[in-house]
Formats: C-alpha cells, sequence, structure tokens
C-alpha cells in the first residue's frame, strides 16, 4: 500500500468549475445533495501534506466547487456569495489551513458567516504521522508554509499547535497515514454530508490492529485483545470480521456480551455529556490484534447500537481489512 500516492497530488487546487467526474457511480450517488435547496459547504483543513490536496481534488470530481488558499478576509465575502447563488454554489469545497494567516480566526469567520445564512458547513481534518509528513516532503521537495531554519520537524509540530483548535471542532479527522488514494476516497466520501445536529455530534467507529499502530483521530481507544482470537481456529484464520461465522464466534463469547454491556452503559452517559458540552464528533477505535477479527464485530455490533438509539451519524471504519 503506497501513501506516496497522496503527497503527489500536492499543488493548489482549481476554482474553477469541475470536471466531469471519474468515480464509480455508487459513490456519486452517495454524496448527491441536488435534491437540497442548502448549499453544502465542505471546509477542508488539516495539516501540510495530510492529503487536503488530494481529498480537494475528489471533491472536485463529484461536483464540489473547490476554493483553495484564499485569505481568511475574503471567507466571509465567500459565504455571502455561495448563499447569493445557491443553484450555483450548491456544493462547495473550502480548503483552509494555515497559510490563511490565523487559521482559527478565519474558520470562525467563515463558519459565522455561512451559519447566519443558514448554511452549517461540515469541516475535516486531514492529519498523518510526524514520518510519514517528512517523508512526503521530502518525496516531492516542496516548503513546508512554516518552514524556517529549525526544520521540517519543528515546522510540523507548530502546526499541530497553531491547528489543534480546528481539530478539536471538526467533525470528521481523517489520518492519511497509510490510505491509498482509493481508501482516501472512500472515506471522504462515505462521510460527505454527516453533520450532526445542533446539538448533536457525529460518531466514527474504527476497528484497527494494534500490530500497525493505535489511529491518531481516536478519542476514545478500547483494547479488545482480552478475548479468544479466531486466529487460532483453523476454520475462521482467513476470514475477516465480516464473515457470519466470524461474527458468531466473537459474539458468543461471554467476554464479548460483558463488554458491549459495559461499552454500552457508558456510551449511553458519555455521548450526551460530550454533546452537551459542544463537542460535534467522537471518534471510537477499537483494536484488537490484528484488526481482522474481534475488532471488526464488535465494532459493527456497536455501530448497530448506536444507530438503534438514534445518537447521531454514525460512520465506520474497517482500517486493516484490505490489508490481506
Amino acid at each position: 500500500m503506497s501513501t506516496w500516492r497522496l503527497a503527489q497530488t500536492s499543488g493548489a487546487a482549481s476554482t474553477s468549475p469541475p470536471a466531469k467526474t471519474s468515480a464509480p457511480g455508487a459513490a456519486i450517488a452517495a454524496v448527491d445533495t441536488s435534491s437540497d435547496e442548502t448549499p453544502h459547504v465542505v471546509i477542508l483543513s488539516g495539516l501540510s501534506g495530510g492529503g487536503k490536496t488530494a481529498a480537494a481534488k475528489l471533491c472536485e470530481d463529484v461536483g464540489y466547487m473547490v476554493v483553495d488558499n484564499l485569505p481568511g478576509e475574503l471567507l466571509p465575502a465567500l459565504a455571502a456569495l455561495v448563499s447569493a447563488d445557491r443553484e450555483r454554489f450548491a456544493k462547495v469545497a473550502i480548503v483552509l489551513d494555515v497559510r490563511a494567516g490565523n487559521a482559527t480566526a478565519a474558520l470562525g469567520a467563515a463558519r459565522d458567516a455561512l451559519q447566519r445564512r443558514g448554511i452549517r458547513p461540515q469541516i475535516f481534518f486531514l492529519e498523518a504521522r510526524d514520518e510519514v509528513l517528512i517523508r512526503r516532503y521530502s518525496e516531492t521537495r516542496h516548503r513546508h508554509p512554516l518552514a524556517d531554519q529549525r526544520g521540517i520537524a519543528s515546522s510540523i509540530a507548530e502546526e499541530r499547535r497553531l491547528l489543534e483548535p480546528i481539530r478539536s471542532e471538526a467533525h470528521v479527522v481523517l489520518d492519511t497515514s497509510d490510505l491509498s488514494l482509493r481508501e482516501l476516497r472512500e472515506r471522504l466520501f462515505g462521510h460527505l454530508g454527516d453533520v450532526a445536529p445542533a446539538e448533536g455530534l457525529t460518531i466514527q467507529l474504527i476497528s484497527f490492529g494494534f500490530k500497525y499502530g493505535v489511529p491518531l483521530e481516536a478519542d476514545l481507544v478500547f483494547d479488545v485483545r482480552f478475548m479468544q482470537n479466531p486466529y487460532y481456529v483453523e476454520e475462521l484464520r482467513e476470514l475477516s470480521g465480516l464473515n457470519e461465522a466470524v461474527r458468531d464466534y466473537v459474539l458468543a463469547l461471554p467476554q464479548a456480551a460483558r463488554f458491549l454491556e459495559l461499552l454500552r452503559e457508558f456510551l449511553e452517559f458519555a455521548v450526551p455529556a460530550y454533546a452537551a458540552e459542544g463537542k460535534t464528533r467522537l471518534a471510537i477505535a477499537i483494536g484488537c490484534t490484528g484488526g481482522y477479527h474481534r475488532s471488526i464485530v464488535l465494532v459493527d455490533a456497536l455501530a448497530a447500537w448506536l444507530r438503534e438509539r438514534g445518537f447521531g451519524p454514525v460512520a465506520v471504519f474497517h482500517r486493516e481489512l484490505d490489508r490481506r
């Protein structure tokens, strides 16, 4: 799996009318907002080298008008333009990062200007591990926008600090460290339009394998390696947690039933508390050894319960599913 493909798309996204899409029809249908009179505005923010340009091009492929590197002072005027011509600007993606100056203030101004006009933007934050960002910059030889004599690692650390307020308000945080362009497209399109109610939040569920590292975007991490591993059952070893036989095996474990019971009890308390505190996104990661059996089953079981409870939009990502 290559992360280099994300880095190779760097460069400003076009503000010209989008080209015809080449994405699969099913993916396009999943993000079609043409029937909604309220414009869908996406704000793409995140770390330099994190994949914003690739995400912007993917948005352009499905009909979004992309605006990149607009000075923060002009964002309220853009909001007024979007509101004034809602047919022309039915779908807009705004790339907003440290190049805007005070990115946090720019986001606040743009969001307030949009919300005053009845448009609630959806905020994406793209990031990656430091070593991945450094490698991408080395491969592309681009200059970091905060580059100074202290080196690239120092610039990345400073950018993380400056953008943390935006990250904390994002509806979706995507760690692109190990994502191919196809996987980025699937995750991006899977979340488009998932904006929680004004006093709710969007919930992201991630299954993962500890052997590949903990997801950067996770707010809550649960370790289920204490459960019996289907990997050691010969007939289940090559099957994923999406398979009915593996699902039945895991959910029949007494530890699994008790784990889900305790987790549901915790979330019954925590989700409303997070929402009351003003949090708009909650990323819950469940990990096992390889991320292929137990974590997938439990994430899917938890997702079904969360949707039944009606806490808000729920998105699921099985990070290690394509590793085999």
